[in-house]
């Protein structure tokens, strides 16, 4: 009874996966529309591009190995169209796309004491090479923070 339980069950999971087997997508039937290779020799620049019947498009040109610029778009499994656009040249690649994360917001004390650094450069380096002088080589503002922690802190060990 056991071996019958288990060759339906092993039928069942294996129907269920040929049914969701990408091969029946509709990425799995898509067709090229178009498409465009060039590749000219004497200044060794490109073009290509090209389209499909289910919304998957790129195009780029550039010289090898110098510069490119291009493009390209396909829709997620959601249905949402992604874009992306993109420069590659002696600054290195910049993509940009509305999908792409962005860094978080610099805090505002960051961004002043970054200020007051480039505003106060000679306070900047003053103390920093304090040799036979004292000091810890970090300046005075630095040595409230080189103390040792006061005894009874919660992740202070007793011994």
């Amino acid at each position: 009874m056991f071996k019958i339980q288990l060759v339906v069950l092993v039928a069942v999971v294996f129907v269920s996966a040929v049914q969701s087997a990408p091969s029946d997508s509709a990425d799995a039937h898509a067709e090229i529309r178009s498409y465009v290779n060039e590749l000219k020799q004497d200044d060794n620049s490109y073009k290509y591009q090209f389209e499909t019947s289910n919304g998957i498009a790129q195009q780029e040109q550039g010289v090898g190995g110098y510069y490119a610029s291009g493009s390209s778009q396909y829709y997620t499994p959601e249905g949402q169209l992604i874009q992306l656009t993109y420069t590659a040249d002696e600054n290195g690649f910049q993509p940009q796309g509305e999908h792409l994360p962005t860094p978080h917001p610099i805090p505002e004390a960051i961004i002043k004491s970054l200020e007051w650094n480039r505003d106060h450069p000679e306070e900047d380096n003053e103390g920093q090479y304090n040799h036979g002088h004292g000091g810890n080589g970090y300046g005075e503002q630095a040595n409230q923070f080189l103390q040792a922690p006061a005894s009874g802190l919660p992740y202070e060990k007793k011994i």
